[in-house]
């Protein structure tokens, strides 16, 4: 039996098979076609095969990411949401997902990673959170970094305008994307009948986002939820091809009870870990802080009726690669 092709992706939350548009676009997508896919949902990009999220291994083809790409893999390997699409739909397909690359997501990006109080508030906070020490001090900037610069690549400029200025118009742009599409979709289930296509995978990718992630800042999500069908349209694909993701968003609102024997979750041994994770984490940074270089100890000698004298032992420092 052929070994089953693997996909990287980011964890899910919210309620969400994963937290990333690219990685959502792939997942729904396979699900759609049927492709028998090994997920590993993780929080370090550096441990997929392309260093990058999403990415596909496949024994035949190597490794390969972009959203794109994987789906032209898996339609070489027979697992095809489009096949039954006549010459028409597929144009439309392609003028849509273009249109959503160029309207939509650079108003993602913004809302996600450029608006301050969402950026701060909830985007860098969840990469914190959600990836282990120390790349959680690193890889929110390095990521924040990379968003900038694929905005300024689809916008086509290599200094972006002032935000408010910015703001408005990628804004603008993202409205009226998402009402073409409410009027494209009508009162369908998915955008060519019955049955998902790759259009339907894009689209939610780019749109659950929005739906399920709640931003202090929310003016892209107050009028998704003005579109009743492409609301619906996200919560049916949740239903259907991601069931066990929405139950387990349930199960987290549920408070939790737990009989006398589980101290360890008490207050007093909360506030006990929570001391002693700060302690470790101090601890772990002066000593990288001290094998690095940063930060040098130097040792004084003081003798009854002698002056000090300083240690002048010279000391290499040493450089840690990760």
């Amino acid at each position: 039996m052929a070994a089953p092709m693997e996909l990287y992706c980011w964890k899910g939350d919210y309620g969400l098979p994963s937290v990333d548009v690219d990685c959502l676009t792939v997942l729904a997508y396979a699900k759609f076609a049927g492709a028998p896919l090994k997920v590993h949902k993780i929080t370090n990009p550096w441990r997929s095969p392309t260093g990058t999220l999403p990415a596909l291994r496949t024994k035949e083809e190597g490794s390969l990411s972009q959203p794109s790409k994987i789906i032209i893999q898996l339609r070489k390997q027979k697992y095809n949401a489009d096949y039954d699409l006549s010459a028409k739909e597929g144009a439309d397909t392609l003028a849509f997902v273009s249109l959503l690359e160029e309207k939509l997501l650079p108003a993602l990006i913004y809302t996600q990673w450029v608006d301050a109080k969402n950026y701060v508030d909830v985007t860098r906070r969840w990469y914190a959170e959600n990836t282990s020490f120390p790349l959680n001090f690193l890889l929110p900037g390095r990521m924040h970094s990379r968003q900038m610069e694929r905005l300024r690549l689809i916008r086509g400029d290599a200094v972006l305008e002032p935000e408010e200025q910015l703001e408005k118009e990628l804004y603008q742009d993202a409205l009226e994307c998402m009402t073409l599409l409410s009027q494209r979709l009508g009162s369908h289930k998915f955008f060519f009948g019955d049955s998902p296509s790759s259009l339907d995978a894009y689209v939610f990718g780019h749109l659950v986002p929005l739906l399920k992630i709640k931003l202090p800042n929310a003016k892209l999500q107050q009028h998704l939820n003005s579109l009743e069908n492409l609301t619906q349209f996200c919560s049916n694909i949740l239903l259907l091809y991601f069931p066990s993701d929405s139950r387990e968003a349930q199960s987290r609102k549920a408070p939790v009870h737990t009989d006398g024997g589980g101290d360890f979750n008490n207050e007093p041994h909360k506030r006990r870990n929570q001391i002693l994770s700060v302690l470790f984490a101090v601890a772990a940074m002066l000593g990288y802080a001290v094998l690095s270089g940063i930060v040098t100890i130097q040792s004084s000698r003081s003798e009854l009726g002698e002056p000090q004298r300083e240690d002048r032992d010279e000391h290499d420092d040493e450089e840690e690669e990760e």
